[in-house]
């Protein structure tokens, strides 16, 4: 699978992974997509965002989730 979307550069966002080159990060499109629920109202607050830039970030985003292991409090029960 290619992220071809998500760059990384030292000197841009202090190396985190962004979308195309852009001033916009992985982290800030999971944000986003949270915050916007309804696409429409997101490409109308950021234009530049294009759906296959929102697919890939999720992508990276589930990736290096994959394989780690997070505690949750006990007072969140999971459910198999």
């Amino acid at each position: 699978m290619r992220l071809d979307r998500i760059t990384s550069n030292p000197k841009r966002m202090n190396g985190q992974p962004c979308i195309r080159n852009l001033r916009l990060t992985v982290r800030r499109v999971i944000e986003l997509l949270a915050t916007y629920p309804n696409r429409e109202e997101l490409h109308q607050e950021f234009p530049e965002l294009e759906d296959e830039d929102i697919r890939q970030a999720l992508i990276f985003a589930s990736s290096y989730l994959d394989d780690r292991i997070i505690e949750l409090p006990n007072r969140y029960e999971t459910v198999a």
